[in-house]
């Protein structure tokens, strides 16, 4: 295996933990999932984002920080692969989207302190799919407090994901989604294998699911 740490990241309702559940057990590797069901805060955000945005993504962060910091600094003779169902950037990107101007600044500087701490992922597999289809999944897995989410929301985050990941030029396997199926389908968890065994440059490959 050419990749050590490998993060799976997406917009809500991409599949993320799903395809992270499956590499673990293929590639015999350390799972972190992130704990996003005990933020006390995010029912009451999706309810009024307004007030709650910033104590939420104060939780998240600090929680993220916490749990990366334990799991990526301590040694596991047993699995050498770990992988994650999400990217501590993520921390940033979402509050750029759900703060106004004045707080980011200041959630940002928290975020650059801590930030540095963190080892970065050796590939960043970004799971791609069109809001009708996060808001399809969304509806499937039946989470009461994601069921009024609004599709601007969503296009909003996939635009501030996309542009990130371009912007700083990161090592990426930016997969068509569309139609994913990693579940039922052993073909499209194979192409992902697979592509985990090449030695990819730093940038943006592209790949489709049969």
């Amino acid at each position: 295996m050419k990749h050590h740490f490998i993060t799976i990241e997406g917009n809500i309702g991409a599949g993320k933990t799903t395809l992270a559940h499956l590499l673990a057990k293929k590639l015999n590797a350390r799972l972190i999932l992130e704990e996003f069901a005990d933020n006390p805060f995010l029912p009451r955000f999706y309810e009024n984002p307004k007030q709650y945005a910033f104590p939420l993504e104060l939780f998240f962060m600090a929680e993220r920080f916490k749990q990366l910091k334990e799991m990526l600094h301590t040694n596991d003779l047993f699995q050498h692969i770990t992988v994650s169902d999400y990217l501590f950037t993520k921390c940033l990107l979402f509050a750029k989207v759900t703060l106004p101007e004045e707080e980011f600044r200041l959630y940002q500087k928290l975020f650059d302190i801590i930030h540095q701490q963190l080892l970065f992922p050796d590939i960043l597999i970004y799971l791609h799919a069109p809001v009708e289809r996060l808001q399809a999944n969304i509806r499937k897995r039946n989470r009461a407090y994601e069921q009024h989410i609004p599709d601007d929301y969503l296009l909003n985050l996939q635009d501030t994901y996309t542009s990130y990941i371009r912007q700083h030029n990161i090592k990426t396997l930016f997969v068509d989604a569309s139609n994913a199926d990693f579940l039922g389908n052993d073909a499209h968890l194979q192409v992902i294998l697979d592509a985990l065994e090449q030695d990819f440059p730093e940038g943006q490959h592209y790949i489709s699911l049969p």
